[in-house]
C-alpha cells in the first residue's frame, strides 16, 4: 500500500476562511489533510470538493457510528466526493462495517475505508465512565481485530497502540495515528501521544498532526521540520 506522504495534516479550524488560507501554504505533494466535523459542518460537501481541486488528498474524518443502511450510504456519498480516505467507529459493530465497506464496493477508486478504536482523548478511566473497563490498549486491539474481519483497510489508532496491532494485525493493515506531537510540541487534549518518529518505528503508516503545523508562523518549515524527524527514524 503506497503510504508517501505520511502525514496528513488536520485541518481543525472554525471557518473555511482560516482551512483555505492554510492550504495555500502548504504543498500537496507533502502532506494530505483531514477534515473533520466542524469544519464539515461549517462548509460542507464545497469545501471538500475545493481542497481536492486544489490537489489535495482529503481524509473525512466524520466518524460514522448508525445503522448499517445509513452508514453504508453516507460512505457512499463521501467516495462520490472523491475523498482518499473515509472512517467509521468500530464501535458500531461486525454488520455496520460490513455494510460500510460493500457501499465503496464496485468503486475503481474507492477510498481507503478504516474504523476508529479508542479516541486518543480517553484514557482507562474515561473507557470505564461508559462502562468498558480495563486498558485502552486492550480495547483498541479487540476493536481493531473486528475492523479487519470486517474487510476493511485499517484503524485509527493511538501511537501507543502501533506497534502491538502491526505484531498482530500485519503489515498490509493501514494504521492511521493522532496523538502525535513533535517533542516540543504542547499535548493539548491528546493523552496518549508519541513523537513522530516514534510513531513510525512503532508501525504507524499515517500521522494526523494539527496544530504543531496549523498554528505555527511558517506551517511548511513545521512541516520540514518532521519530515526531518522522519527521514531519521528511518
Amino acid at each position: 500500500m503506497p503510504i508517501e506522504p505520511r502525514i496528513i495534516v488536520a485541518l481543525d479550524f472554525p471557518t473555511e476562511q482560516g482551512a483555505r488560507e492554510l492550504l495555500t501554504r502548504l504543498d500537496p505533494g507533502r502532506c494530505r489533510v483531514k477534515i473533520g466535523k466542524e469544519l464539515f459542518t461549517r462548509a460542507g460537501p464545497r469545501l471538500v470538493e475545493h481542497v481536492i481541486a486544489t490537489g489535495f488528498e482529503v481524509f473525512l474524518d466524520l466518524k460514522y457510528h448508525d445503522i448499517p443502511n445509513t452508514v453504508a450510504a453516507a460512505c457512499a456519498a463521501a467516495a462520490d466526493l472523491g475523498v482518499w480516505m473515509v472512517n467509521v467507529h468500530a464501535s458500531g459493530g461486525p454488520a455496520m462495517m460490513q455494510a460500510a465497506k460493500e457501499g465503496l464496493s464496485g468503486r475503481e477508486h474507492a477510498p481507503l475505508l478504516i474504523a476508529v478504536t479508542v479516541l486518543t482523548s480517553m484514557d482507562a478511566d474515561d473507557l470505564a465512565a461508559i462502562g468498558c473497563p480495563g486498558e485502552p490498549g486492550a480495547r483498541v486491539l479487540q476493536l481493531a481485530t473486528l475492523a479487519k474481519r470486517a474487510g476493511l483497510d485499517g484503524v485509527v489508532c493511538s501511537p501507543l497502540e502501533a506497534g502491538t496491532l502491526r505484531a498482530s494485525l500485519g503489515p498490509d493493515f493501514c494504521l492511521v495515528t493522532p496523538g502525535v506531537r513533535p517533542a516540543a510540541a504542547a499535548r493539548g487534549d491528546q493523552k496518549r501521544v508519541m513523537t513522530p518518529a516514534d510513531a513510525v518505528r512503532a508501525g504507524s503508516d499515517y500521522l494526523v498532526i494539527g496544530r504543531p503545523i496549523t498554528a505555527a508562523s511558517d506551517p511548511m518549515a513545521a512541516l520540514a521540520a518532521i519530515e526531518a524527524e522522519l527521514a531519521e527514524a528511518g
